[in-house]
């Protein structure tokens, strides 16, 4: 980048909206910027670079940016050398229709092109114009270029981009385009770089990873990567999401009951229980189909916790339909659930189908599908009361720990846990692992009020307390190894 660029000494904050994968994408996009010279600006400061890394399947998303870009303009009016860049599904999607409903922005880059964000801030102060550019497949694998992780003790790795499905709901195969599969020694050596760094827990990442190893013809890829995870010293946790019903296999299962680092929990969405609305979504599976693999999880882990996502009101959907989603919710008893209303996201099929229902009766079929889904979760919590549970130490978990005294965790199986940190409170640190019991259980958290049984410090403990963050560069060398590897040796890399 030439001498002048490596002197760089401004500062950059990124705000984030959205899914697990762009809180990854953030990571990297800090990490980036790291790398060419830019420090992060403390909270109370304003920063000479924001950049906005966007979400496209929230409702309101674009909304929420342009009211942001707004209250931004007249902070960049009286700053003039400040820059504002703007990424992620909603660039990929509406490209320079940014810069045109707010040309105060200076660069708009897409799901593809994560690693040009650098050049393009240089270009757009060099140029004093903006900087569009978006790109139509993968430039480079974001888990090629370095990151600054944002916690201690876990963290993201992604182990495939994109999506094949063609859910008639979702925007996100559009504008993360066809999977892109990491090969499993990339994918394990950044683990591996992470452990090294201190982390304990890492969640695999994909938009549907059960399909992983498509790329290069292996279908049971997914639980040997499981087990492979068992094999890495100092890795003690490990989760993934978000898998797909269609794909999931019994092997997965196996892996997961059969290597101790993988956690019992899983999250496999549902959307709707009733096989006619399952049918115009195009989710290739049925209620039975999935209450199957439920069932399987549980006959090989007993203890596994289940979460889901579900959609009420999506076009067409009957009271039938809905009361059949109230079933299969009360027979597969999730410990948590993700519910969602119906909302148009134009570009999907399901924008332009006949059937809308009126907002009120989706309201009123969501206030019902809440009420049970807490009656479940709290039943379900509350059989964990009196019982052992072992926590990694968080930070940001509990909105009132301050003020009740209590520290926060997250048990093996995912559940939230409040906990009294006893006598030595003042050594228990984010990252650390604390041994303790439940006595209360609300539907969404449980209490552990009494003492630790026992309290271990971590390296990731020890990183929190000095303030150090995990830092990875690139652990693929080269051309990122993108699907399916050459069958034979090749002269030159222009033939990948």
């Amino acid at each position: 980048m030439g001498e002048g660029w490596a002197t760089v000494s401004k500062s950059y904050q990124v705000v984030t909206y959205g899914c697990q994968m762009n809180v990854h994408d953030s990571e990297r996009i800090s990490g980036l910027l790291e790398q060419a010279g830019y420090v992060r600006a403390a909270e109370v400061d304003e920063p000479d670079v924001v950049v906005f890394n966007t979400c496209a399947v929230r409702e309101n998303a674009d909304n929420r940016l342009y009211g942001n870009l707004g209250h931004l303009r007249p902070v960049k009016d009286k700053r003039p050398g400040m820059q504002i860049a703007v990424g992620g599904c909603l660039a990929q999607k509406d490209r320079s229709e940014i810069v045109r409903k707010a040309p105060w922005v200076d660069v708009v880059f897409g799901t593809h092109n994560i690693g040009s964000l650098p050049v393009l801030l240089e270009r757009a102060r060099h140029n004093s114009s903006a900087e569009v550019e978006i790109l139509e497949s993968l430039d480079v694998f974001p888990s090629t270029l370095p990151a600054r992780r944002e916690s201690t003790y876990a963290g993201w790795v992604s182990i495939s981009v994109g999506c094949n499905n063609t859910c008639t709901f979702c925007i996100v195969p559009a504008l993360r385009g066809k999977e892109k599969d990491r090969r499993p020694g990339d994918v394990l050596a950044e683990v591996r770089a992470l452990v090294a760094e201190g982390v304990l827990e890492v969640t695999l990442l994909g938009q549907n990873v059960n399909s992983y190893g498509v790329e290069f013809g292996d279908r049971l890829a997914f639980g040997k990567l499981l087990r492979a995870t068992g094999e890495i010293d100092g890795l003690e946790r490990v989760r993934f999401t978000s898998p797909h019903p269609k794909d999931f296999t019994d092997d997965v299962i196996a892996a997961m009951a059969e290597t101790p680092n993988v956690c019992h929990s899983l999250h496999m969405p549902l959307q709707s229980g009733s096989d006619d609305v399952l049918k115009a979504m195009r989710r290739s599976y049925r209620s039975d189909r999935y209450l199957g693999i439920i069932e399987k999880v549980r006959a090989a882990m007993p203890d596994a916790a289940i979460t889901t996502d579900i959609i009420v009101g999506f076009p067409g959907e009957t009271e039938a339909d809905f009361v059949r989603t109230l079933d299969v919710v009360r027979e597969a008893r999730f410990s948590s659930a993700f519910t969602f209303q119906y909302s148009k996201r134009p570009g999907t099929p399901a924008a332009t189908m006949d059937g809308q229902l009126p907002k009120q009766v989706v309201q009123e079929r969501y206030e019902r599908l809440i009420a049970v889904v807490e009656e479940i979760t709290w039943a379900e919590n509350k059989k964990l009361v009196g019982e052992p549970v072992e926590l990694l130490v968080a930070v940001g978990e509990g909105r009132k720990d301050e003020r009740t005294g209590r520290m926060s965790g997250r048990a093996r199986d995912g559940r939230l846990v409040h906990f009294d940190a006893g006598p030595d409170a003042a050594t228990v640190r984010p990252g650390d692992i604390v041994h303790t019991v439940v006595t209360y259980a609300a539907p969404h958290h449980l209490n552990a009020d009494g003492a630790p049984l026992h309290h271990r410090r971590t390296r990731a403990g020890d990183a929190y307390e000095a303030g150090r963050v995990p830092r990875t560069s690139a652990v693929s060398l080269g051309l990122p190894t993108i699907g399916a590897p050459p069958l034979a040796p090749v002269a030159s890399a222009c033939d990948r």
